[in-house]
């Protein structure tokens, strides 16, 4: 017997950002690449170095430092740091991306030289306030990440799309470096992005009560990333999201599409529209889009997540329930399949046959079917006079199954062909199967 391959975990945007945000600070304050703690799954990256930082669950986990290296803006000495997102196994389109975090210095107090500063018994820097206090920490979203631009997000209107956890992350990863300031220095060497050894005389001595520490958070090529998802729909503009609730991706888990199902409705609501469309896919959703055109921010790509979306749609107190699918899927919603992936169980064509029969579609229990397609295909050809009405009693025990979740909310269910338009049920436009 062939052993199932176990699949490996990733990490978020959002941990990749707090990384790259410590060991910049790290960088900025001390003058030296952080200390190298290579993670055993990961290479190492030109910076040579490694980071660790504490996650929402208490946890440490350490980060290949992919680049580290000063750079000089405006006369301004900006220490920058990146890391290379693993999202393990997941099929995420973020994996791959180099999140890179730039630090600076706002009122700070520097020195020439290498003078050590000591904190006292109770973690306070000699000429600084305590270090959860002070300095204060500015994050920043720069090139490659979005710009909320609509209500309804976890972040305001005008503000980079870096979610709450994520920034309490780089916050707490960014107090540690600060934390650490004055610890040994056993150099000066920083390493430039040509892989240059360079050697750079600016030591912090120490932080006034004054100080500020920067963070801008960027992506490479963040734009071009953003628009394979759906973050233009939901207002987020320019780039990508800053995401994480854990820390850690799961591969191939439930988290990502059953967040972006609630943040869609969270944008929606508060945008004032009282019906939403939810669809299985582009195609189904392309459809009602075309014959129905509902505002942009009504459409919901639920995907396989049936009994969340409508439980999801009650809590927001949406008055109706558009739920668009083709064949296959809306087969499962009206045999009262909660979850229509296949990994949840293929569908079994004897029993959907079985099915169609109680419903009053006459097949013969003499056809053997080897998916759902063949199924269509027939009714759609051999029972073509009566395809209307066959299709339409399937998408009204849809709708019986989705109102049964939805609690009172009324569904109307659209079944799509596979050339990507509606046949059913046939009502005038404007109209449901209520």
């Amino acid at each position: 017997m062939l052993r199932k391959k176990r699949l490996r975990s990733g990490y978020t945007t959002g941990a990749c950002a707090a990384a790259a945000a410590k060991a910049a600070t790290t960088l900025l304050l001390n003058n030296i690449i952080p200390p190298t703690h290579p993670s055993p799954s990961r290479g190492e990256g030109k910076g040579g170095g490694g980071i660790e930082i504490p996650f929402p669950d208490g946890s440490r986990h350490t980060f290949t430092i992919h680049n580290s290296e000063f750079i000089t803006q405006n006369s301004q000495l900006i220490a920058q740091a990146s890391v290379i997102k693993d999202a393990g196994d997941d099929p995420d389109v973020t994996n791959g991306a180099e999140i890179v975090a730039e630090a600076v210095m706002r009122n700070a107090l520097c020195v020439m030289g290498s003078n050590k500063k000591k904190k006292n018994s109770e973690g306070i820097l000699n000429n600084s306030s305590r270090i959860t206090d002070h300095p204060s920490l500015i994050i920043k979203g720069g090139k490659g990440v979005g710009i909320a631009t609509k209500p309804g997000l976890p972040v305001p209107i005008g503000e980079p799309a870096i979610n709450p956890v994520p920034r309490k992350m780089i916050q707490e990863a960014v107090m540690e470096a600060i934390s650490n300031l004055g610890g040994d220095r056993p150099g000066f060497t920083v390493m430039t992005r040509r892989g240059a050894a360079v050697e750079s005389p600016w030591l912090v001595e120490g932080l006034s009560p004054t100080s500020s520490i920067e963070i801008t958070i960027s992506v490479t090529d963040g734009e071009k990333l953003a628009k394979k998802t759906l973050n233009s729909r939901l207002g987020i503009i320019g780039g990508i999201s800053i995401l994480g609730t854990t820390g850690i991706v799961r591969p191939i888990s439930s988290e990502a599409w059953t967040a972006t199902i609630s943040s869609s409705m969270d944008v929606a609501k508060a945008m004032g529209h009282s019906e939403i469309a939810l669809s299985a896919g582009r195609a189904s959703e392309k459809a009602h889009m075309e014959k129905f055109n509902l505002p942009e921010e009504s459409y919901v790509m639920m995907g396989d997540y049936l009994e969340f979306a409508l439980i999801e749609a009650k809590k927001h107190g949406f008055k109706k329930i558009h739920l668009c699918a083709q064949w296959a899927k809306m087969l499962k919603i009206a045999m009262a399949t909660p979850q229509t992936h296949v990994r949840h169980g293929a569908l079994d064509t004897k029993k959907a046959v079985e099915f169609l029969n109680t419903i009053g579609i006459k097949i013969s229990k003499e056809h053997r079917f080897n998916t759902a397609r063949e199924i269509f295909d027939l009714i759609h050809s051999v029972i073509g006079n009566q395809q209307s009405t066959i299709f339409t009693k399937v998408c009204n025990a849809a709708k019986k199954y989705a109102e049964g979740i939805s609690s009172g909310i009324p569904v109307v269910t659209h079944l799509v062909s596979y050339e990507g338009e509606i046949i059913a049920p046939m009502y005038p436009f404007g109209t449901g199967n209520e």
